[in-house]
């Protein structure tokens, strides 16, 4: 999972622009297939899936050339409120810039629009925020998955709360969605609302993003 990229940066919610490029030239490398959430269930010895939070405007500068280049795919979860709005000093996309993405290259998918955790938040808040992240992206006629990375990657894990939730994303049609879990994940799966993101930190090395890919998070990191 990657935030945002910057050419230079101390954040580690933001990787470097050289630091993905080496990672993208290492996946290509290792005859990785990276995938969208649509073409899950294809096939591949070692399939991949990377994803961008928010809607960054860096992401529409620097990703579709690193993309094009090392014939990836990327799934960009958009925020619709950080869209209409901002958020904090950092620049977003468009509307217009993310009607304009490669298809090819790009699939949008939901990050609510308030993004709020939604373990602080009631069931219908939940469900109210959802429908209107869904409804601002149809009005702008962009297409999306019916895939959600929660907001903070967090969602209520005990029950009834967890199960309200389950059943809200599935009235909603929605497919899978994704924590902070730092796993590595195989399909098919039992447990498509708690699929695992593994985390990629903008100052690790090579080294680190290598390990991660096959163990996920490890201790000694």
């Amino acid at each position: 999972m990657y935030h945002q990229i910057e050419k230079e940066t101390d954040d580690d919610l933001t990787v470097d622009l050289e630091n993905l490029e080496k990672q993208f030239k290492y996946l290509k490398e290792k005859n990785y297939t990276s995938k969208f959430f649509t073409e899950i269930n294809l096939p591949a010895k070692k399939s991949i899936i990377l994803t961008f939070d928010d809607g960054y405007k860096n992401n529409f500068d620097y990703l579709p050339f690193l993309l094009e280049k090392y014939d990836l795919k990327a799934t960009i979860f958009i925020s619709t409120k950080f869209i209409q709005e901002g958020y904090q000093n950092h620049e977003m996309m468009t509307f217009e810039n993310i009607r304009n993405l490669n298809k090819k290259y790009f699939e949008i998918a939901l990050h609510t629009h308030v993004h709020e955790n939604f373990r602080n938040i009631p069931a219908d808040l939940i469900e109210k925020d959802l429908k209107k992240n869904m409804q601002i992206l149809n009005d702008q006629d962009i297409k999306y998955s019916p895939v959600l990375a929660y907001p903070y990657g967090k969602y209520p894990k005990e029950n009834p709360e967890k199960i309200k939730l389950f059943s809200i994303l599935k009235n909603l049609g929605i497919d899978y969605a994704l924590r902070i879990g730092n796993k590595v994940n195989y399909f098919p799966t039992n447990n498509p609302y708690e699929l695992c993101r593994i985390d990629i930190k903008g100052k690790e090395s090579l080294i680190k993003f290598k390990l991660k890919l096959i163990f996920g998070r490890l201790k000694l990191f």
